[in-house]
């Protein structure tokens, strides 16, 4: 397996566009693998929106790859978001990882909007097929419960001949929806003693779908802060984690030294993960900068270290 580490925003922390530019150069030049937009259409805080981000950085970036982690499907429409992911692989030149989802039923998008969120795995399931048959044939048809295509077609298609199709979640449903669909998977909260089992049950609903996935598309994320846990954006961050997720910071999140974060890394490819997204923890422009550029010194120099292990 081939580790490679790319940063993710789960919200916007840079007081400007410039500061978000400044961040994204310093990714491009280093040996960061790919840049990750959280999907968030309705906040009180400052977010990106993932599909818009992704053409940005197409056009602003030469190197890094991009994607979004993980956009809702049930959300969107899939005419539209296969569109939008084609046009961004062309300008990118095939740099655009998208990475799909049925989006958190706690969600404050499905209120919001109206949506109502039984079916919302059924509607995604439907989406996705849509998106892959518009990725790769030449015209659509569709009767579905959701939705329904006739003579559908986008051009151009995505420079990628084989679209990567990342899916996340660990529900039965997911992993029966990565099986089905995915080129990837990507976990979300989950530590490591909780993912060989989930990429076990991935591996043998893909034998029942007559599938493969590669060794090494399987994905982690976590959050991370070179500093101690009394630093105040880690508790911060800690205390939303708890209320909105209802998950345990301590059991995910990575604060310490370099040496820390790539024992986290270890522990993940000793479960069967080789991809990771990596959230810094900070507050404000140099503090984020800084987090960023601490991970590049200490912890992308022993990733080789970690490859010739693996």
């Amino acid at each position: 397996m081939s580790i490679a580490v790319g940063l993710g925003l789960s919200d916007f922390p840079f007081s400007d566009g410039n500061s978000f530019w400044r961040w994204v150069d310093m990714c491009e030049v280093s040996g960061v693998d790919s840049i990750w937009q959280t999907d968030r259409l309705v906040s009180r805080h400052p977010i990106l929106e993932c599909i818009t981000t992704m053409a940005a950085l197409a056009g602003a970036t030469k190197r890094i790859k991009f994607g979004m982690n993980v956009v809702s499907v049930g959300l969107r429409d899939p005419l539209l978001l296969a569109k939008q992911c084609a046009t961004i692989d062309v300008l990118s030149e095939g740099r655009l990882l998208p990475a799909f989802g049925v989006g958190n039923s706690r969600a404050p998008e499905w209120e919001a909007t109206s949506l109502n969120t039984k079916g919302r795995g059924r509607r995604t399931n439907e989406g996705l097929e849509i998106i892959s048959k518009l990725w790769s044939e030449d015209s659509v048809d569709f009767d579905g419960e959701y939705y329904r295509y006739r003579s559908a077609s986008i051009e151009p298609k995505p420079v990628q001949k084989n679209m990567p199709l990342w899916i996340g979640g660990s529900s039965d449903a997911a992993i029966r929806r990565t099986a089905r669909f995915g080129t990837g998977w990507q976990a979300a909260f989950e530590a490591p003693k909780e993912i060989r089992a989930i990429i076990d049950a991935i591996k043998a609903a893909l034998v029942k779908e007559g599938r493969q996935i590669a060794e090494d598309h399987y994905g982690a994320a976590f959050a991370y802060r070179f500093g101690s846990w009394s630093d105040p954006s880690v508790a911060r961050a800690s205390k939303f984690y708890r209320e909105r997720l209802g998950r345990d910071p301590q059991a995910t999140f990575v604060v310490g030294d370099g040496n820390d974060m790539l024992a986290r890394i270890a522990d993940y490819a000793n479960a069967g993960v080789s991809k990771f997204i990596l959230r810094p923890i900070g507050t404000g422009d140099k503090d984020i900068l800084n987090q960023t550029r601490l991970l590049i010194d200490q912890v992308l120099p022993g990733l080789r270290g970690l490859n010739r292990v693996n």
